[in-house]
């Protein structure tokens, strides 16, 4: 039997999951498109994760989450966010911001392979692959499952210095804590697999003609947003510095669980959301409502998301 790379990560499981998993998130096979100036971006599904709410907002009183939720009429019972994946097309590149979980993280990720091969982008024509950073549902998906080695063999790899340094460490998962320790030990396998072929840079680089590092460390230490430039527009793809419409925007002080700088996360957070709604700058957000895409707006003290 002939195998292809779509083959093997619905055998892994990509598909086999579809049929438990809400209306809402099968609908997100097709790609949403839209443009920056002369960039045609594309966001892809790669799944949907969800996590509880003791690990993404530890110590919080459950009464004051409640409020916050009632307050912009939803309800909070776990963190259920998507997986949006960017695709940039600007010139000659062709660029992925971060490659999803792939199918060993998550059973309900796995998904961008697929994706990209419905939306008619084949893996050998990426020229470029960010990172915002190398937690597992954006990193882990670089592996191809094939060959263990990268899914995009003709693409220059970006990842801040920092965060490449923090993770590249023998001793990572004693530096994160304990509901983290078996990804960072994870992360720490594949960043070794992959180290040779992945280009460090820093925060202000200019990695490709538009394209721009924006420091957003806290999440991780070497956590950068992506800036994105044509003509006289702007998006930011702002990977975890903005990971959930009512907290993240409404609450940007609290303290976000995955977060492993948690005050410098806060000031990172602080800044994004300022910048974004001076500017008035598109973002598109990794974990957001699907497609991610939208802008801030100042409320009161805070902020708020407005879904495109």
């Amino acid at each position: 039997m002939k195998l292809s790379r779509r083959t093997v990560l619905t055998g892994i499981g990509a598909s086999a999951w579809a049929g438990s998993l809400p209306l809402p998130v099968r609908a997100q096979g097709s790609p949403y498109r839209f443009k920056v100036g002369e960039a045609e971006v594309t966001v892809l599904s790669d799944g949907n994760m969800s996590l509880p709410v003791s690990l993404v907002l530890p110590g919080r009183p459950p009464a004051e989450i409640e409020a916050a939720f009632k307050a912009a009429g939803q309800t909070f019972d776990a963190f259920n966010a998507q997986i949006n994946v960017a695709v940039i097309k600007l010139g000659a590149e062709t660029i992925v911001v971060d490659t999803g979980g792939g199918p060993d993280f998550m059973p309900t990720m796995g998904k961008l392979a697929e994706r990209m091969e419905a939306a008619g982008i084949k893996p050998e024509s990426v020229t470029r692959v960010l990172f915002t950073h190398a937690h597992p549902d954006h990193f882990w998906g670089v592996v191809d499952p094939l060959s263990g080695g990268t899914m995009f063999e003709k693409a220059e790899h970006v990842m801040s210095a920092a965060e490449f340094e923090f993770w590249i460490k023998p001793d990572v998962d004693s530096r994160v804590g304990d509901s983290f320790k078996p990804t960072a030990v994870g992360t720490h396998r594949r960043l070794k697999t992959l180290a040779e072929q992945i280009t460090k840079r820093g925060a202000g680089d200019e990695v490709a003609p538009g394209i721009t590092l924006v420091d957003s460390a806290g999440h991780t230490p070497g956590h950068v947003s992506i800036l994105l430039r044509s003509g006289s527009e702007q998006l930011l793809i702002g990977g975890d510095a903005l990971s959930q419409t009512v907290i993240s925007f409404g609450h940007p002080d609290w303290r976000w669980g995955p977060d492993l700088d948690a005050d410098r996360a806060v000031k990172s957070r602080r800044a994004i959301l300022d910048r974004l709604a001076t500017e008035k700058t598109q973002l598109l957000g990794y974990h957001l409502p699907w497609p991610g895409l939208g802008r801030v707006e100042r409320r009161d003290n805070a902020y708020r998301f407005v879904a495109a």
